[in-house]
């Protein structure tokens, strides 16, 4: 290959990635909310989060994006490593789309498409059609690029050496050094590939190497993503983990499987074209891999565990102030199960707000903060609890007992108030589903309520906190329920003449009403805490 040759084929090169990385910043643009929404809401179970992978991989033309991006997700607690890891082994397959165009070889119409691209990117003054322009215009460029590439290389079939070399290459860890090698430097498994189905166009890659190099280039994809990880969370690293277990177990599958069995002359016997056939054999690792690791998620997930061990400080989900394991002072211990309660509170507290302002303001930011709290709080009530009543065996003064049974039923009540608080957000989803926007007089009187509630709860936890220093009677603590009723009552009344005058929709008034008798049961739980502690 001459010098000329050799700048066509980088030339060549940059077009192709930056046409991809063009398309698909340009798709990101035109639907990425609409991803984004996909990878939150549709990944409760592997299946669906393998066809979400994939189907966004589809659309931005980088699994590595796509595990990046479930990478944050991660971090942001929005998505758990189970549904993260079928997002990642959907990306894999989704990101196979590439080497089907490149096989289709459109690049005739590449001029076209960087013409209109141009045009609708230069000129148009609406974003989503200038956002299509992007689309247009880096498809164009991803196509010529590829042309250019292909052009470049067809020197090499008057190199003897090249020649020779091709004949000869039969060892498979020669070409999965050369995939891993290539990837690793230019970040991009389907640029990779392309070029393998550039020079397989020329006639200079047969199958039997390629599929060797193929499996090299999915594994050296990982290097991205993995360097990605390097900062995030343990959960995240995890994610880079299952990204390169996938590659890595679909190498030891399809490398046997090409030497063993007659899969590559059964695709080059049936796929006529070596482009489509490098193609096939591609979209066979990532769909073979897939169809074996979807249904062992758990198993992956367990595997990234024992590689990158659980650290006792990365969860919430923990004992902060409790060692399990260790049984002192029953005095200390009290001290160490009321932090615990506290913090509790603090957590349940925090939802109760964000649960209330949710469907006062319609905003489900924080929904899955609250579930998140609201599991959390499950988690401590049933930690908490069960060391109370492992330590209750202890010799302790009756002063150290009664608070351990006050801490026990304080954790039971707050935990029936993080209940009311699910069901209160349930409200909100329902009002934001069906566009149910309350009146100001219902907003306003409704947070009033909501507000007496979280003064009642810090009195209470105050009691709690400080004892017979700062004494909250029961007798108190039920005048202030009432009270909270009785502003609870005059609402739902208010409310009920709203709807007669034609201001509410009936279905406003079922949410208001159930909003508001979740605000009364809380209230009737702090009441309940008060007792406890008398």
């Amino acid at each position: 290959m001459s010098l000329t040759n050799i700048i066509s084929l980088f030339g060549g090169l940059g077009a192709f990635l930056f046409g991809m990385d063009y398309m698909g910043a340009g798709l990101k643009l035109v639907a990425g909310s609409k991803m984004k929404e996909l990878l939150e809401k549709l990944t409760r179970k592997p299946i669906f989060g393998f066809l979400v992978g994939a189907l966004v991989t589809c659309c931005i033309q980088s699994s590595s994006a796509t595990t990046v991006m479930a990478m944050g997700f991660i971090n942001a607690g929005i998505m758990d490593l189970a549904q993260a890891s079928g997002v990642i082994f959907g990306a894999n397959v989704g990101t196979t789309i590439t080497s089907i165009l490149i096989a289709l070889d459109i690049s005739g119409i590449a001029p076209l498409c960087i013409a209109v691209g141009a045009i609708l990117r230069l000129y148009s003054k609406r974003k989503k059609t200038n956002y299509i322009g992007q689309v247009i215009l880096g498809f164009g460029l991803l196509f010529q690029g590829l042309h250019t590439m292909s052009g470049s290389m067809a020197p090499l079939k008057d190199s003897a050496v090249f020649q020779n070399f091709i004949l000869n290459a039969k060892n498979p860890l020669l070409g999965f050094l050369i995939g891993a090698v290539l990837c690793a430097v230019i970040q991009s498994s389907s640029a990779a590939v392309g070029i393998l189905q550039a020079l397989a166009m020329q006639g200079l890659m047969p199958l039997s190497f390629a599929g060797f190099i193929v499996c090299g280039i999915n594994v050296g994809s990982s290097t991205p993503v993995v360097i990605s990880s390097l900062n995030a969370k343990n959960n995240a690293k995890r994610a880079a983990i299952i990204y390169l277990l996938f590659n890595a177990i679909g190498t030891v599958i399809m490398v046997p499987l090409s030497m063993a069995t007659p899969l590559i002359s059964a695709i080059e016997t049936h796929v006529p074209s070596p482009a489509f056939q490098v193609s096939m054999f591609h979209i066979l690792f990532k769909l073979i891999t897939g169809i074996i690791l979807v249904p062992l998620t758990n198993m992956v997930v367990t595997l990234t565990y024992r590689i990158l061990p659980k650290q006792a400080h990365e969860s919430a989900f923990r004992l902060e102030y409790i060692d399990k394991n260790v049984i002192g002072d029953p005095h200390v211990m009290a001290v160490q199960i009321s932090k615990e309660v506290q913090r509790a509170a603090s957590i349940v507290k925090a939802n109760v707000i964000a649960a209330c302002e949710a469907l006062l303001t319609l905003d489900l930011s924080k929904a899955p903060l609250i579930r998140d709290n609201e599991e959390l709080s499950d988690f401590l009530t049933e930690e908490i609890n069960g060391y109370i009543t492992k330590i209750n065996t202890t010799k302790m003064t009756d002063e150290v007992s009664a608070q351990l049974v006050g801490s026990f039923q304080t954790m039971n009540e707050l935990e029936q108030i993080g209940d009311h608080c699910i069901k209160i957000l349930g409200q909100a989803e329902k009002c934001a589903e069906e566009k149910l926007v309350f009146s100001d007089e219902a907003r306003d009187e409704f947070r009033i309520i909501y507000e007496q509630d979280v003064i009642f709860l810090d009195e209470a936890m105050k009691h709690y906190e400080e004892g017979k220093g700062n004494e909250l009677s029961a007798e108190a603590a039920k005048e202030t329920e009432a009270a909270i009723n009785k502003l609870g009552s005059i609402a739902q009344s208010d409310h009920m003449e709203r709807m007669r005058l034609g201001l509410c929709s009936p279905n406003q008034g079922l949410s208001y009403v159930e909003a508001l008798n979740s605000l009364s049961r809380i209230a009737n739980h702090i009441t309940a805490i008060a007792e406890t502690l008398e």
